[in-house]
C-alpha cells in the first residue's frame, strides 16, 4: 500500500464514466477532474471504524504505545489514520484496517458493522467506490485492562 497522492486524471479521460455509481459525486467531469489524497480517505475510514461500538482501538501493539506516548505530550493529538492503510485510485478505494476488539463482542457482526460504515462515509464524502475493507483484528479488549490502567494514571507523579 502506498501514501502517495491520487494520481491524477489525463484531460482526455475527463468524459469517462463518473466514479460514484449513483453520478450525483463525480470526481471527472466535463469542467475538470478531482483528485482525493490517501490520507483523506484514511482518516475517513478511521473515525468511521471508531464510530461502530464494540471497537476499542485501531492499530498495533507497537502503533498504540506510539499513539499513547503521543498523547502525553502537549499539543500533540492522535493520528485519525492509525491502524488503517488504503489504496486510493482514480475512481476505486480499498482499506485495510487493523482494529482491538471489545471482549464480549461479536467479531463477525462488528466485522459487518465496520465494513458497512467505512464503505457508506468513504463513498458518501469521497464519490470513490470502495472495492474492499479487510479488517484484521488483532487484539482482544479485556475489561480488567481498564482497571489496571485507572489506578496506575490516578497517582500522583
Amino acid at each position: 500500500m502506498t501514501n502517495a497522492t491520487a494520481t491524477k486524471v489525463p484531460a482526455q479521460q475527463a468524459s469517462a464514466e463518473p466514479a460514484k455509481k449513483g453520478g450525483d459525486g463525480a470526481l471527472v467531469t466535463t469542467e475538470g477532474a478531482t483528485s482525493i489524497a490517501d490520507v483523506v480517505v484514511q482518516k475517513i475510514a478511521g473515525l468511521a471504524t471508531r464510530e461502530i461500538p464494540g471497537v476499542h482501538a485501531l492499530g498495533g501493539g507497537a502503533a498504540r504505545a506510539f499513539s499513547a506516548i503521543r498523547e502525553r505530550i502537549p499539543g500533540a493529538t492522535a493520528s485519525a489514520g492509525q491502524g488503517v492503510s488504503v489504496e486510493v485510485g482514480e475512481k476505486q478505494a480499498a482499506v485495510d484496517l487493523q482494529i482491538v476488539v471489545e471482549y464480549g463482542v461479536s467479531i463477525a457482526d462488528l466485522s459487518r458493522s465496520v465494513r458497512r460504515n467505512v464503505i457508506t462515509a468513504v463513498e458518501q464524502m469521497t464519490g470513490l467506490e470502495v472495492v474492499e475493507v479487510n479488517i484484521n483484528v488483532g487484539d482482544l479488549h479485556l475489561p480488567s485492562e481498564d482497571e489496571s490502567e485507572s489506578t496506575e494514571t490516578g497517582r500522583v507523579q
